[in-house]
């Protein structure tokens, strides 16, 4: 099913991108477009095929994907889609990457801790904080976090990876990565909090658990040992179907933070009907969400004991 489901999010990238009304030749020329005459506006529409059926341009660029590898040329960044992605991919998957981290991570140990005393004003406090992170937009988060850590408390930069204009070094990425990630974080842990704390408390009552507990077992043994296990395969779960998530809350997050991500090409892509870039980024989206999807299968079936791997 791999390859019919990226085959028909391409062609709907291409027929949705046809129907924008946005003028891709005026995109495409800036402030030249004024000082265009018609006759060369037309030549060059017909150059750059602005004005061919969306069915011939996407035929064309599986043609040219599946035969020579070629992504084809951006017409908003006028450059090949293969350096767009290069440059820009791993920005992107920096972020997505540290702020799902840290949703799971607090997540779990947020809900594990929740779990352990039901009706605790913890236990309150973590469904309160899901709850209200489940109602409010990623770039609302953001836009607190930089009045708050980075416009009030000055602890943390606001934009970009370096600070004025200088050359991005480790120490001032990791810096610039904090605030992002854990907006990032922080949109993408409601339901994996909720998750996590719905299924440690049916855990905690399952046989074997309270079997542990009779043989005396420390509590921290108990829990993370015993009752955690059998929490982590519906957890693994969702969070295979919030992978989604992660794509488009990494945009948002860096449209706000002028993270050197795809965000901004996207956007480019879009307004301009750039077919080739926006097929890329769409396909290559698709693309990871499919084999995440995959992956969180494969451990579910390690990860539940009752699944024979002989």
């Amino acid at each position: 099913m791999f390859v019919p489901v990226i085959a028909l999010v391409s062609a709907a990238t291409f027929w949705l991108a046809s129907r924008s009304p946005f003028d891709p030749l005026a995109a495409y020329l800036g402030d030249r477009f004024e000082r265009t005459s018609v006759e060369q506006r037309a030549s060059l529409a017909e150059q750059l095929g602005i004005n061919d059926a969306w069915y011939a341009v996407w035929w064309r660029w599986v043609g040219d994907v599946v035969v020579r590898g070629d992504l084809g040329q951006s017409r908003s960044l006028a450059r090949p889609v293969a350096d767009v992605l290069a440059q820009r991919l791993p920005w992107t998957l920096l972020l997505g990457g540290a702020g799902l981290t840290i949703a799971v991570v607090a997540s779990l140990v947020l809900g594990v801790l929740a779990a352990r005393r039901p009706g605790s004003l913890l236990d309150r406090f973590a469904g309160g904080l899901a709850y209200v992170l489940q109602g409010v937009p990623p770039f609302v988060v953001a836009l607190v976090g930089i009045a708050v850590l980075s416009l009030g408390l000055g602890w943390l930069p606001v934009a970009g990876v370096a600070t004025g204009g200088a050359d991005p070094t480790w120490g001032s990425i990791a810096r610039h990565l904090v605030l992002p990630a854990c907006v990032l974080g922080l949109s993408l842990m409601p339901w994996l909090l909720l998750n996590v704390r719905t299924s440690m408390v049916a855990a905690l009552r399952e046989d074997h658990v309270q079997a542990a507990r009779a043989r005396g077992l420390p509590e921290r043994i108990v829990v993370w040992r015993h009752a955690l296990p059998a929490a982590l395969l519906p957890f693994v779960t969702v969070v295979g179907a919030r992978l989604p998530e992660v794509v488009t809350g990494a945009l948002l997050v860096e449209t706000v933070f002028s993270w050197p991500g795809l965000a901004a090409a996207t956007v480019d892509a879009a307004t301009s009907m750039d077919f080739p870039l926006l097929a890329a980024v769409t396909v290559l989206t698709c693309a990871a969400v499919l084999l995440g999807s995959l992956l969180a299968d494969a451990l579910y079936l390690l990860l539940d004991p009752r699944v024979d791997h002989a």
